[in-house]
């Protein structure tokens, strides 16, 4: 029978028994139960010679251990690259500065400056959006009047005047041709009006030279003894950078900046090759209004605006005009996001790589942040650039150019059989191999 069929034989149950449980008694363990060792037992035992000399041993191997991770962690740090210190840099070297030669061009668009508490209005609303205002505080010298006829009374007015709209709350003051003034002995009190700070804003004190053609010396002499915060250099001829580099190798690019003259900018094709030059360049780039969108010389910045506005009843040719103008204006802004971010364009070394009669190409590269190089063809041929540094590597990555087609973005070149198109310019990237 099934074991649960078997009926119950014992003669005496109980209820619960009736009911199918049956009470199960466990007998106990009548074995040994492990207690562990005494007090008394384990100081006995810990004395003795075995003991005392497995825990010497161990103690040994832990402090062995830990010196041989701390010895090693020096070494690490010793042997591992040095981080360059990073050179001071104040708000006009970060970002492109912005030229407005006439206000009157921007009055349609909100900018009136005609009275103090305008003047104020604006001051106060442009550094709410982190955007710092210089005046252009240039004398005229040719003028007839007695005022301007002695480089020493110039100057009295020149520090009274600077120190006035500084107080004002203007960032900063530019004068241009600074040959004369810099040389009286009113000079220094006004550069000590710029040494000043307000909280954690520095004041700049600007400068410019018309021109490289006025001799390098003479530009790096007047950089040494103005003292000039920024010197905007013009640059005559933009494929010259021989100049660029004899003046970088003897003074700090943060004192430098660059611009152009509208008349070299030429047509809205050859001024993404300009925007690449200067955003690219060892110092502060410096433009016009208008030379983001390739504004030809006279025309009014009135057009800027036109951008914003749709163009679809509009002619053929206003069509690609515009078309035109929102192109240069993208390149503009992917290269100003571009030298934001990268310490190499920001502050990084420069190295010659190729020059010609009608195509450059240079090196920026900081400490171990990502290296750049800049290349321009400004002839109607293509050319072969042959760049000449052992430290290159065998290709390199497209990160910004005109010619999309053949040089797509993220693309990857061969930097040893480089060519580039007619009126073309790109900015390639590799990263640092140690």
């Amino acid at each position: 029978m099934d074991q649960e069929k078997q009926p119950m034989t014992r003669k005496t149950t109980t209820a619960n028994e009736k009911n199918g449980c049956v009470k199960v008694t466990i007998p106990e363990d009548t074995g040994v139960k492990f207690t562990g060792l005494s007090k008394d037992e384990l100081m006995k035992i810990a004395g003795t010679a075995g003991w005392i000399l497995t825990r010497r041993a161990l103690l040994v191997l832990f402090w062995l251990g830990w010196v041989g991770i701390l010895a090693g962690a020096v070494v690490i740090i010793e042997q591992a690259p040095r981080c360059k210190p990073i050179p001071e840099m104040n708000w006009w070297n970060e970002g492109p500065l912005y030229q407005i030669s006439n206000v009157k061009d921007f009055s349609d668009r909100g900018l009136k400056v005609g009275t103090e508490n305008e003047l104020r209005s604006l001051l106060d609303q442009a550094h709410k959006k982190g955007i710092s205002i210089v005046l252009n505080l240039t004398p005229n010298y040719e003028q007839p009047s007695a005022w301007f006829s002695n480089a020493t009374t110039v100057a009295e007015k020149l520090r009274e005047a600077c120190k006035y709209w500084i107080d004002k709350g203007f960032d900063g003051i530019f004068m241009s041709a600074l040959g004369d003034i810099v040389e009286t002995e009113t000079w220094p009190s006004i550069q000590a009006i710029f040494n000043k700070t307000d909280g954690n804003t520095k004041r700049v004190l600007m400068g410019s030279v018309n021109g490289l053609s006025m001799n390098v010396d003479n530009v790096s002499c007047l950089l040494n003894r103005s003292g000039a915060d920024l010197l905007t250099i013009e640059l005559s001829d933009p494929r010259k950078t021989q100049e660029v580099q004899n003046l970088y190798s003897n003074h700090l690019q943060t004192s430098m900046g660059w611009s152009l003259s509208r008349g070299t900018l030429g047509t809205p094709e050859s001024i993404r090759l300009f925007h690449a030059l200067l955003f690219t360049l060892p110092g502060t780039p410096v433009f016009n209004a208008g030379d983001e969108m390739a504004l030809k010389a006279g025309e009014k910045p009135k057009k800027m605006w036109d951008l914003e506005s749709p163009a679809e009843k509009a002619s053929a040719t206003t069509k690609a005009v515009q078309k035109d103008r929102i192109t240069a204006r993208d390149f503009f802004k992917a290269f100003s996001d571009l030298r934001r971010r990268e310490r190499a364009l920001l502050h990084g070394e420069f190295i010659n790589l190729n020059s010609s009669a009608s195509s450059l190409a240079f090196l920026r590269l900081w400490d171990q942040s990502e290296r750049f190089i800049t290349a321009i063809n400004w002839g109607n041929d293509t050319v072969p650039l042959t760049l000449t540094n052992s430290n290159l590597p065998a290709q390199a990555q497209v990160r910004i150019c005109i010619d999309t087609t053949n040089l797509a973005v993220d693309s990857m070149v061969s930097l040893k059989t480089f060519q580039l198109g007619p009126l073309q310019a790109v900015l390639l990237s590799f990263p640092y191999a140690g």
